[in-house]
């Protein structure tokens, strides 16, 4: 996507205005990140935001499989406590969550539950604005990401996202971070031919400024190579007669697999590049119908890729200090529809995992029979989540972000 397509889109969101697109924002290349490796601060650490596009079923996530009201409401998609991944004596998570099962049995994983905000909107759109502009009470026109960024210095390489435009998420007031999209097959070619490899060897003799030159192409191929290969891999799993690779929905989420974009993140994290965030997402969980099938598809694709991630971030330093969170613009109704699926809901559960964060469940369960009109009554209100990831992540002062926002989900987090 290009920047003219790129400020149209943001214009057109409502959510960025002329001051941030003038502050530079853009498409950049993942070389531009790289540019930064080695000018960050070692010890600070590393935010990854998973937006869930379309409402994740909260309730067939983390499940209440020892509530009756639980099987009541929903008698066909239900899942017994014999199928659950169980975390206690009321709660288990999905079946397709067995990674991330075992990262809450190490104490990595916290499952915040009953997250939400108060007048909740069950519009994807709406809702996903609120979330993502963390202003619930009237219409946002920045993000909290953005807002946090202009006050960094608006440095757009400072928050990035792997998708083809900027999410509102990332918008400020005078700065907005950058796009690095990574789209399969419509990319410039790999720069990894065998007649180009001579351009990045040293010979013997040459000068100072020869041998930098030679170096600096030699960087360069081993970028785009980096490149090439995460979207041949992303090819092999884009196709649309795969069935586990459902394609992004109107309801937003990134057309490249998770897996590929987190893959990115860790390269980014390991080279030492200064990103402080990073965001990534997975669309497709609208399920109207048919829910626990197509829920259990795109929940397999987000337990390999957070627990390979998880992984791969326990090796190095750097990935030591990574924080992912993940969140859905809201979750289901309680009770399933005539179509074995489920409707637009509300409250639902937020995943914390990585550096520093305490395992665990938090937050009140909502109740199965004292509901908002067929809804769960939120428990937590998401802001609480956000000035603790403010606090305690990126090092910065809620205030200003969230409007003064006083709650805090402290104990999820080791004392720092």
């Amino acid at each position: 996507m290009d920047i003219l397509t790129r400020r149209k889109f943001l214009i057109a969101s409502g959510v960025v205005g002329a001051g941030a697109l003038a502050a530079g924002a853009g498409t950049y290349a993942l070389s531009d990140l790289f540019e930064t490796a080695g000018e960050r601060d070692p010890d600070s650490r590393t935010l990854v935001l998973v937006t869930l596009y379309g409402g994740n079923d909260g309730l067939n996530t983390v499940i209440p499989y020892a509530d009756p009201a639980y099987h009541d409401a929903r008698p066909e998609i239900a899942y017994s406590a014999e199928e659950v991944k169980r975390l206690d004596d009321h709660f288990g998570l999905n079946p397709a969550l067995a990674g991330l099962h075992g990262l809450f049995g190490q104490g990595r994983l916290a499952v915040v539950r009953g997250v939400g905000y108060p007048k909740p909107d069950r519009s994807h759109f709406r809702s996903m604005d609120i979330w993502q502009t963390a202003t619930p009470d009237r219409p946002g026109s920045t993000g909290w990401i953005g807002r946090w960024l202009d006050g960094t210095g608006g440095d757009p390489r400072l928050a990035v996202s792997f998708e083809s435009a900027v999410p509102p998420l990332l918008a400020g007031e005078r700065s907005a971070g950058a796009s690095v999209p990574v789209t399969g097959r419509g990319g410039r070619g790999g720069l990894a031919d065998r007649t180009l490899a001579a351009f990045g060897a040293g010979s013997p003799g040459e000068s100072p400024a020869q041998a930098r030159a030679a170096a600096c192409f030699a960087d360069l191929r081993s970028v785009d190579a980096m490149i090439t290969e995460v979207r041949d891999a992303t090819d092999e799993t884009d196709d649309a007669d795969d069935p586990d690779r459902p394609a992004a929905t109107a309801t937003g989420g990134a057309r490249t697999s998770l897996e590929a974009q987190l893959d990115l993140v860790a390269r980014c994290v390991e080279a030492g590049v200064s990103t402080r965030v990073f965001s990534v997402s997975l669309g497709g969980f609208d399920s109207h119908a048919d829910e626990k099938q197509l829920q259990a598809v795109l929940l397999g694709q987000v337990d390999r890729a957070l627990t390979g991630f998880a992984e791969r971030m326990g090796r190095t330093e750097a990935g030591r200090k990574v924080v992912v969170g993940v969140y859905s613009e809201f979750g289901r109704r309680v009770r399933a529809n005539a179509s074995d699926g489920t409707d637009h809901g509300t409250a639902s559960n937020v995943f914390l995992l990585g550096a520093g964060v305490r395992g665990g469940l938090y937050g009140e369960q909502p109740s199965l029979t004292d509901l908002d009109d067929g809804d769960l009554r939120f428990t937590v209100d998401f802001r609480d989540v956000y000035a603790t990831l403010l606090e305690r992540v990126l090092d910065g002062d809620p205030g200003p972000v969230l409007g003064g926002w006083s709650g805090r989900l402290d104990k999820a987090f080791a004392s720092v």
